[in-house]
């Protein structure tokens, strides 16, 4: 895998080990562009994130790390940014980064992600709250401040599934992406996760190939040893749909490589 653009730092307060670490960890798999695009913060669930007086430390360690592996691996720095109405900051969204993915990891102030949370799935509709889900991807898309739209199915990481068909579900959220110009993740945690799939699923993932809308590829590595850790299936999944390049982004601007 030559990109890999969505991995954390221990500023998130639930990942493990050191830059360096990451990127040794990146090279070793051959990665030639890795990008840090840990949880940007907001006045909202900061337990999960660094805090807006921590935003300079770490782009200070991303952009010292550009400087130290120069030659070996191209270092990026980016945010992962949660979509939430009122909670979103300027100060993120303006900061001075390669990329920006947004990501929904909320619905309605509930982190259905989050293991704390997962009893809630019992007592609520689940296709209602899988349209919720889309429907804050399509807003966000529409938003039209990021590079990237992280993990494009991550409501399924609890193996929680709808009834009604998961393509009529996520129609009007694809059709946003593709409008907005932005950049589909092919996103690897999920075979960590309970579903046991990539995100976004190999029929999803078809439906975007069919839009012609970009993909980049992502670890969402919490751990070193999560860096590159499903190389191997992700590439194999984007080929067998039909991709032959990524994005990779720099100052904020977008090139397509083979891959």
């Amino acid at each position: 895998m030559l990109v890999d653009l969505h991995n954390h730092t221990t500023l998130c307060n639930h990942a493990e080990g050191t830059v360096d670490e990451y990127i040794e960890a990146a090279i070793k798999k051959g990665i030639k562009y890795f990008g840090f695009s840990d949880h940007a913060p907001m006045d909202f669930d900061p337990k999960y994130r660094m805090s807006f007086d921590e935003m300079s430390v770490y782009e200070k360690w991303i952009n010292d790390a550009k400087i130290k592996y120069q030659g070996k691996i191209e270092v990026l720095l980016g945010y992962e940014v949660d979509y939430l109405k009122g909670y979103m900051d300027e100060r993120v969204l303006n900061a001075d980064v390669d990329f920006l993915i947004g990501s929904v990891h909320f619905i309605d102030g509930w982190g259905f992600d989050n293991p704390e949370f997962i009893g809630r799935y019992h007592t609520e509709d689940i296709d209602k709250i899988w349209q919720e889900y889309f429907d804050a991807i399509e807003e966000m898309a529409k938003f039209g401040k990021f590079d990237i739209i992280g993990h494009l199915d991550l409501i399924k990481v609890f193996k929680f599934m709808p009834k009604r068909d998961i393509l009529s579900i996520a129609s009007n959220a694809l059709k946003a992406i593709k409008k907005s110009g932005a950049v589909l993740e092919l996103n690897m945690a999920g075979l960590r996760k309970p579903i046991e799939q990539t995100y976004p699923s190999q029929e999803l993932l078809g439906e975007a190939y069919a839009l012609d809308i970009p993909i980049t590829f992502g670890s969402d590595a919490h751990k070193p040893e999560q860096v590159g850790l499903y190389n191997e299936n992700i590439i194999a999944l984007a080929r067998e749909v039909g991709y032959t390049k990524c994005a990779v982004f720099k100052n904020r601007d977008r090139e397509l490589i083979s891959f």
